[in-house]
C-alpha cells in the first residue's frame, strides 16, 4: 500500500506528515521553512521519492463560514503548482481549527512557546492528514 503526504501550507512554514505504509496511522515528518517557490518544489520532489508518493492531501484554509479567504486560494496555488510539476494527485479538506487544536496540545503538552512554532505547524499536516484517513475509513 502507498503511503499518502499530508501538508499544512503556510506562507513562512509548511507543515509536513505521511502515513506508516499501511495507512493506519498519520505520523509529523517536518516543518518546512519556506524560500523559494524552486526550492520548496526540490524538498517536495525528495519527500515523494523518498516515500513513494503519489497523493498530497492538503489542509484547506476557509473562513469559520465555509468560504474561501486569501490564504485558500494561496495554498489551492501552490498545490496546483507542485501537481503539475511532479504529477501527483492533490486532495483538499477542511483544516479550520487544526492550527488552534495543535497548539491547545502542545500547551498542555508544556512544550514551550519558543519550540511550539517548531512543532505547530508539522502537528497540524498530522492532525489534517489523521482526518483524511478517517473519514476514508483507513
Amino acid at each position: 500500500m502507498e503511503r499518502i503526504l499530508g501538508i499544512d501550507v503556510g506562507d513562512k512554514r509548511i507543515g509536513i506528515a505521511v502515513t506508516d505504509p499501511l495507512q493506519i496511522t498519520a505520523q509529523g515528518v517536518m516543518t518546512l521553512r519556506r524560500k523559494t517557490r524552486d526550492d520548496d518544489l526540490e524538498a517536495f520532489r525528495q519527500l515523494i521519492e523518498k516515500y513513494e508518493l503519489k497523493k498530497i492531501v492538503a489542509g484547506l484554509p476557509l473562513n469559520m463560514d465555509g468560504t474561501e479567504s486569501s490564504q485558500t486560494r494561496k495554498t489551492q496555488n501552490f498545490c496546483q503548482f507542485i501537481k503539475k510539476r511532479l504529477n501527483v494527485e492533490i486532495i483538499y479538506i477542511d483544516e479550520r481549527l487544526t492550527s488552534s487544536w495543535s497548539e491547545k496540545i502542545l500547551i498542555e503538552g508544556n512544550v514551550s512557546r519558543k519550540n511550539r512554532k517548531e512543532f505547530i505547524d508539522t502537528l497540524a499536516a498530522q492532525m489534517i492528514l489523521q482526518s483524511y484517513m478517517d473519514r476514508a475509513g483507513k
